[in-house]
């Protein structure tokens, strides 16, 4: 069975400099996703967008959907890693050390991965017994999962309920630890008298919460609702904010206490002057 993509879209995270290594090992992880997160999506929809024909086979469409689904969640796991990491870094120093090794850190990835990997899989399998009777027209730029429930003509009761519960699981536990990790991390760093200590703390975690409100901001607003509530135009508008402009932006975002990385965008400012 073949589906056609429509691709209507136009080509269109940061820690202090002297990180400790494990937390350089996080942040080295959580690129790897990026850019098999992006690769994932972005070399097919450059494709569609450049090639008249924008048929694609059913089991490459199935693979992408794995992928995408596998790298997403992964990358949601990592945030909430980093999340402990620097709550463990900030609210309990004199145990960092001890409690974050890099057999822990280790560990923690890899458990980021393999569940995440078991997750799309779930999905996957779910979405290859389903039946397609035409026209199979996919009205997105790649292979999204509710896209390819929308063209089913078999029972997609199951596929749409484990999407909305354990699909809220893997986005919402990661999301929640954030959470729960900063109102710590806040409330550690009111209570330093010192104004720039204060000011030097917030500005560590500034580039991460950056990340973190447009990930998350983005992919609640498309998958954390009813399928009845479904938008092809407003969710694949949503939706490239979060596969492309996010991973691109990460690593100027991670960068933005890096001296070399200021000096740059000086210069570059100057010369646009």
């Amino acid at each position: 069975m073949w589906l056609v993509t429509q691709s209507s879209l136009q080509p269109s995270r940061g820690m202090p400099a002297s990180t400790p290594p494990c937390t350089e090992f996080l942040l080295s992880s959580l690129s790897l996703v990026d850019i098999c997160f992006t690769s994932a999506i972005v070399p097919r929809m450059l494709a569609n967008m450049l090639s008249k024909s924008k048929k694609v086979p059913f089991a490459q469409c199935l693979t992408q959907m794995y992928f995408f689904v596998a790298f997403g969640i992964t990358d949601s796991f990592l945030l909430g890693v980093i999340a402990v990491d620097r709550y463990m870094a900030i609210c309990n120093p004199l145990h960092y050390s001890m409690t974050m090794s890099p057999r822990c850190y280790l560990l923690l990835v890899m458990v980021s991965w393999v569940l995440s990997h078991l997750h799309s899989l779930t999905h996957t399998i779910l979405m290859a017994r389903l039946s397609f009777c035409g026209p199979n027209v996919i009205h997105h730029f790649f292979c999204d999962v509710q896209p390819l429930l929308t063209l089913s003509c078999s029972d997609t009761s199951i596929n749409e309920l484990l999407a909305f519960t354990e699909g809220s699981f893997v986005i919402m536990s990661p999301f929640t630890l954030i959470i729960v990790s900063y109102i710590f991390i806040t409330r550690a760093v009111l209570r330093v008298r010192s104004e720039r200590g204060r000011y030097k703390v917030f500005s560590t975690c500034r580039s991460y919460l950056i990340v973190v409100a447009l990930f998350y901001g983005t992919i609640i607003f498309v998958y954390i609702r009813p399928s009845s509530t479904y938008s092809v135009t407003k969710d694949r508008v949503v939706t490239v904010i979060y596969t492309v402009v996010t991973p691109m932006l990460n690593p100027f975002i991670y960068s933005l206490r890096n001296k070399d990385m200021k000096q740059a965008l000086k210069k570059l400012v100057r010369r646009v002057e």
